[in-house]
């Protein structure tokens, strides 16, 4: 397994998540104009965009499993989760729970679910709230991991246990949250995590022209109505409390979450192992067939 150099420097990657295009520069002015004629209203549309899921979820409807698949759509808090399974699978396969990130869908992670059929699993894929054909218009990273936690447990009383959790970005960062506390699971696939949702939003506010005293009540309004600050969301603080097996993925170029974010996990996790790839990006390495010919192999160590 490679082994990552040392950390790039935290200047070395900024984020491009939110893009430029007109759509987004019309946002900026908005959400400026707003905190300066009315600061509360401000930090309320400012919370409101930051719990949006971009793009906007119908946008990536046409992009989920189809032939094959079967969707089950379970109640979750105020929206939905969507569940896939394929037509075929064994009963008596080991089952691998897969997740994508913030913004994305299901069936950005069907190349990494056809590399473990092959291998003999059977990979359900998770639709979270606000995402893809799930209800809801927004969510947030603990919603993700409470989701990751609901569905394991509830597979669990089912009957089905889960030999691993494969997550993407922010899926990752809230795979590693739950993990953390007392998730069953017996291996964890970290691809692409990033490292501090704080950081994340200091990079909304100047995206969207944002005061640090509206970005410093809007981090304020996340955590009283989630119930967590969020350095408690950052590697130091769950690393040293995951105890499964643990593989990080992480692109040396990714420019949405940096190299570093996924070294920090690496360094965290007591005996994880890190795999750092080279002109992938952010979202490739969930498509490139050496990453899922290795999360595949590290996967398959729980299989017996």
């Amino acid at each position: 397994m490679t082994t990552a150099p040392s950390p790039a420097a935290p200047s070395a990657a900024s984020s491009n998540y939110y893009g430029t295009s007109p759509w987004m520069r019309a946002l900026r002015l908005a959400l400026g104009a707003s905190q300066r004629a009315w600061p509360a209203l401000g930090v309320r549309a400012a919370y409101r965009l930051f719990g949006t899921p971009l793009p906007l979820k119908w946008l990536n409807r046409r992009h989920g499993p189809e032939a094959g698949w079967q969707r089950e759509a379970w109640a979750f808090e105020n929206a939905s989760l969507g569940l896939y399974a394929r037509d075929t699978a064994s009963t008596d396969a080991p089952r691998v729970l897969l997740v994508h990130g913030w913004g994305g869908h299901a069936g950005q992670m069907l190349p990494l679910a056809q590399a473990l059929t092959a291998a003999g699993f059977a990979p359900l894929l998770l639709e979270m709230p606000a995402h893809g054909r799930s209800a809801g218009t927004v969510s947030n990273l603990p919603q993700f991991a409470r989701a990751i936690d609901y569905v394991a447990a509830r597979l669990a009383l089912e009957g089905t246990a889960l030999k691993a959790i494969a997550a993407h970005s922010l899926g990752a960062n809230a795979l590693a949250y739950a993990a953390s506390r007392g998730l069953h699971v017996e291996r964890l696939v970290l691809l692409a995590p990033p490292a501090s949702p704080h950081a994340f939003t200091r990079y909304f506010a100047h995206v969207f022209g944002l005061s640090e005293r509206t970005r410093a009540a809007m981090q304020h309004r996340i955590e009283a109505r989630e119930g967590i600050l969020m350095p408690l969301l950052e590697p130091a603080a769950v690393g040293p409390r995951i105890a499964q097996p643990t593989l990080v993925v992480h692109d040396r170029g990714d420019r949405v979450n940096r190299f570093a974010d996924g070294v920090a996990y690496r360094d965290a996790i007591a005996g994880a192992e890190l795999v750092a790839t080279q002109d992938l990006g952010h979202r490739r390495i969930l498509r490139e067939p050496s990453v899922l010919q290795q999360v595949t192999a590290f996967i398959s160590k729980a299989k017996a």
